[in-house]
């Protein structure tokens, strides 16, 4: 027999993703000056072309492949932060399939597009949390699988601007639940699956608020209904812009 109790679905301890190192990626902005110590080749009009090493007056050192002077092709973009970019590049930008590895241990692995994380790639986080799947201008956005690493848990799904949003589902140890999402919340309609004993748990996620200023809001779940393990739905995953 299946028995399952009513669940409070905590957004903190099912929602929460990493911040990324370089929001707006600021603070690692890379050095177009072209002054400084620059050994390598040359074209005819003096301009840096083929394979050199430039020291920046800001400190950052790249070694790679030039075209006309500009970074054009594979090269490596030392920070003085720290930060290291090595990966394609396309006339000074970030273009193609690129490795950046941040200050503070975190990294990407994957496809950027004029600077900015665009495509396929592996981010992962500082405190081992990972993301694999679709990136839009640097935010997390089509089909993606985020694991937790304290936990084990994952959320699959469909990701919008940077959140859980449509349909997904979390794979947990021993249970999963899927549903729809918005704003990295579960919300409406959904359902618990428990393998280890054949059941499902079919019901309602509603928001509530934790106070009356209604400033922080928590997921209940609401049961309906038990039912044996019907066939899972493959989750539908929405790239569209928006």
């Amino acid at each position: 027999m299946c028995v399952v109790a009513m669940v409070t679905i905590n957004r903190r301890n099912t929602s929460r993703t990493s911040a990324m190192s370089d929001v707006g990626s600021e603070e690692f902005e890379e050095e177009n000056n072209k002054l400084g110590e620059y050994v390598g080749d040359r074209n005819e009009a003096g301009e840096r072309h083929g394979h050199g090493r430039a020291v920046l007056p800001n400190g950052d050192v790249y070694e790679g492949e030039y075209e006309n002077g500009k970074r054009n092709g594979q090269g490596t973009y030392r920070f003085k932060n720290g930060a290291r970019y090595v990966g394609t590049y396309f006339q000074n930008m970030k273009h193609g399939q690129g490795t950046f590895n941040y200050p503070d241990g975190s990294k990407y692995e994957g496809w950027w597009v004029e600077d900015v994380r665009q495509g396929h790639g592996v981010y992962t986080y500082a405190n081992g949390d990972s993301y694999d799947g679709e990136w839009q201008r640097h935010l997390r956005h089509g089909q993606g699988v985020y694991h937790y690493h304290d936990t084990g848990s994952k959320y699959r799904g469909s990701w919008v601007n940077g959140n859980m949003e449509l349909s997904g589902e979390f794979l947990h140890r021993d249970h999963r639940f899927q549903g729809n999402f918005n704003n990295n919340r579960p919300r409406g309609p959904g359902k618990f699956v428990f393998p280890d004993v054949s059941c499902e748990q079919h019901g309602d996620c509603v928001q509530t608020p934790q106070d009356e200023s209604e400033a922080e809001w928590e997921v209940k779940w609401v049961p309906r209904c038990l039912s044996g393990l019907t066939l899972s739905t493959p989750v539908s995953v929405h790239t569209g812009q928006h």
